[in-house]
This record gives structure tokens, C-alpha cells and sequence, in this order.
């Protein structure tokens, strides 16, 4: 499976603190995650928890994140870019493809030196820079690099993986929240996703927050399919 082509089975992969049928706290096991994979020469990387590795957020020019994932993947870099399947007429023939629900991003799993490295110093993937965090400054009055931190990031790609269609990149104001409420879906293809209820484009949703970036809207979800999370 690759983080382009293919789904993954939440509800095999995702473990438990003591194994409980509703469990008060989803973990994510390594398995759970789909392979990064080169398009053009099939290499394979797959996610490993490390202490030093960081989730960043590279902005890509031109559309070309398929193109920086292939290299950094074929470097032994774990890479992820969410996409979500579409269908549109050509010549009068309805087609299917995958398309990037976030534009000109791509998410990589890697240590601060190596992400230096590879914008500062790899003239092959010059159209590759930083997302800066403009929300935060460092010692300098900076804008670091954006990072997300790893269980924001686990439920992002849980919530996208399965590329469903009407998965959405949302802004606040398309999203009508019924209160705080944080709930986890339990049935379905997004089983084991944790957000806040919302109606978005006129259905009931989950929505997962990204860190400085934005929102991520599932498909409908019905109200049977969703159990509020503080009282498990």
C-alpha cells in the first residue's frame, strides 16, 4: 500500500491501551500508517516512531509534491501527502483520480539536520522550502519551520488515508461546530477518527484540526457512528 495509492484498515490497525472496546485513548501502532512509496522506482519507506524525528511541513512549488515525496522517499525518508479521489468528465467519459486535498504541501518525518539538508543544501529538489510557523519566533524572532506534533499528525492521516471523496480542506468559517464537543467515530470508514462534530457544506462532519495550517472535514457521518469522547 502507498500514502497515494491505496487505504488501510483502521479497525485492525489501531490498538488500544489495555485492548477495551471503547477505550478512553486510541494508539496508534506503526501498522497503522500506509508505506510511503516512490512512484517511479517502487522504493518503500514505512513510518518508525523516532524520539528525534519531527513532523514537517515543507511548502512545494508548482504542484510538484508527487515529484519531492519520490525523492525524499527514494533517500529513506518517510513522506505524506494527503489526497482524496475525484471523478471529472474527459471527453465525455467519467474518469477517476486522485488529487491533493492540501495544495503545494507535503508532510515528512525526519531529524532537524536532515531537514536542513535538504532545503538548504539539495539543489534536485530547489522548489522545496519550509512552511513557516507564523503564529510563533525563535531566539532570533524567526519564524521556525512548522512542525505538527505526532498525535495531531496520526489522526490527520487516519481522518485522510482511506482518500474518501468528500473529504474536505476547510477554514473555520465553513464550519458550523455544535459546541466543544470532542467525539471519536466508532463505525464506518473513518473508525477510530477524534475531532469536533460540525456541520460543513449542510451535513453533520468530523473535523480534525492541523496545526497553523487548517481543517480537515470528513465525509457524513451518522450520529449512530459517533460517541462523545469524555464519557467512554
Amino acid at each position: 500500500m502507498t500514502s497515494r495509492e491505496s487505504g488501510i484498515s483502521t479497525l485492525s490497525n489501531v490498538t488500544t491501551q489495555r485492548g477495551e472496546i471503547n477505550p478512553r485513548v486510541i494508539r496508534f501502532a506503526p501498522d497503522a500508517f500506509p508505506e510511503a512509496k516512490s512512484s517511479q522506482t517502487g522504493v518503500s519507506v514505512r513510518y518508525v516512531p523516532d524520539p528525534a524525528k519531527r513532523w514537517y511541513v515543507f511548502r512545494v512549488s508548482y504542484g510538484r509534491e508527487d515529484k519531492a515525496s519520490d525523492f525524499l522517499v527514494e533517500d529513506g525518508t518517510y513522506t505524506y501527502i494527503a489526497k482524496k479521489m475525484v471523478e471529472k468528465n474527459v471527453r465525455g467519459k467519467r474518469k477517476r483520480f486522485l488529487q491533493t486535498l492540501i495544495p503545494n504541501l507535503l508532510f515528512a518525518y525526519m531529524p532537524k539536520e536532515k531537514a536542513e539538508e535538504y532545503v538548504k543544501h539539495t539543489p534536485a529538489i530547489s522548489y522545496l522550502s519550509y512552511y513557516y510557523n507564523h503564529f510563533e519566533a525563535d531566539d532570533c524572532q524567526k519564524n521556525p519551520p512548522l512542525t505538527v506534533p505526532d498525535e495531531e499528525m496520526h489522526r490527520f492521516i487516519l481522518a485522510t488515508c482511506n482518500m474518501n471523496q468528500h473529504l474536505l480542506f476547510v477554514q473555520p468559517s465553513q464550519c458550523h461546530f455544535k459546541g466543544g464537543e470532542q467525539v471519536r467515530v466508532i463505525d464506518g470508514p473513518f473508525t477510530g477518527v477524534e475531532g469536533r462534530v460540525a456541520r460543513v457544506a449542510g451535513q453533520q462532519r468530523v473535523v480534525i484540526s492541523l496545526s497553523n495550517i487548517g481543517l480537515i472535514s470528513t465525509a457524513y457521518i451518522p450520529t449512530a457512528f459517533l460517541r462523545p469522547i469524555d464519557t467512554d
